[in-house]
């Protein structure tokens, strides 16, 4: 049974994720959030009687070492001595629609401090875990917001900054870990709270293509930036 932790998962592309997941009596899945007592749906998605597969809420605050740390050792009493296969970085946020011209820094401190702190520090964390695991497999959800390559304009400049940081600190954990498979997903345009009503993409759809990326994950997807079609977007 593959194991999965998904950061973020109490709406949104997590949610989705876990409950594409969970359909499969084949998978094991953590579903960590901050508030796991206000996640109505994530709770309502354990209880269901349609659920297959094995579904575990884990408290953890991707910004809060302590936080990350206990849901680390509590994610490996669960595990015993099976590994953690898949990890999906997942949890982040989006600020308002900005410019250059009328950025607010400290939006852009608490961005990058979970895009991309929160993805480090949750990384360094169950790394050990990912060890035990044949897999060993590292997903950083991002945008092709945060690609320089791709011609976005000037709005969205806080979230397009936290999500190119990102980008360069999957670039350095691949350098630093190569036997480990690092890669990011842009999930496409999804009808969540941060993607708005106006979306293309149903959240159910999007979580379904970015899990058969994931799925057919091999060592040459290491450092690589995929879209939701598994096509290779330009950094």
């Amino acid at each position: 049974m593959p194991t999965w932790l998904i950061t973020g998962a109490s709406r949104g592309l997590g949610l989705g994720l876990a409950q594409e997941l969970i359909a499969s009596s084949d998978n094991i899945v953590f579903a960590t959030c901050r508030h796991p007592e206000e996640a109505k749906n994530l709770r309502l998605l354990s209880e269901s009687p349609s659920r297959k597969g094995s579904l575990f809420i884990i408290q953890l605050n991707v910004t809060d070492e302590a936080s990350v740390f206990i849901a680390q050792r509590e994610v490996e009493s669960i595990l015993g001595q099976r590994g953690l296969d898949f990890l999906i970085n997942n949890a982040g946020v989006a600020t308002k629609d900005d410019l250059p011209s009328n950025l607010s820094v400290s939006n852009l401190i608490s961005a990058v401090e979970t895009n991309v702190g929160g993805t480090a520090l949750v990384t360094r964390m169950f790394i050990p875990l990912l060890e035990r695991s044949a897999k060993k497999i590292i997903v950083n959800i991002t945008s092709t917001l945060g690609s320089i390559g791709n011609d976005t304009g000037g709005e969205h400049t806080t979230y397009s900054i936290s999500k190119a940081a990102l980008n360069m600190l999957t670039y350095k954990q691949v350098k630093e870990r190569p036997d480990l498979i690092t890669f990011m997903i842009h999930p496409g345009w999804c009808k969540t709270d941060m993607g708005g009503d106006n979306a293309t993409l149903e959240v159910a759809e999007g979580a379904r293509k970015v899990l058969r990326i994931v799925k057919g994950a091999t060592p040459e997807y290491t450092g690589k930036f995929f879209d939701e079609e598994g096509v290779i977007v330009p950094w």
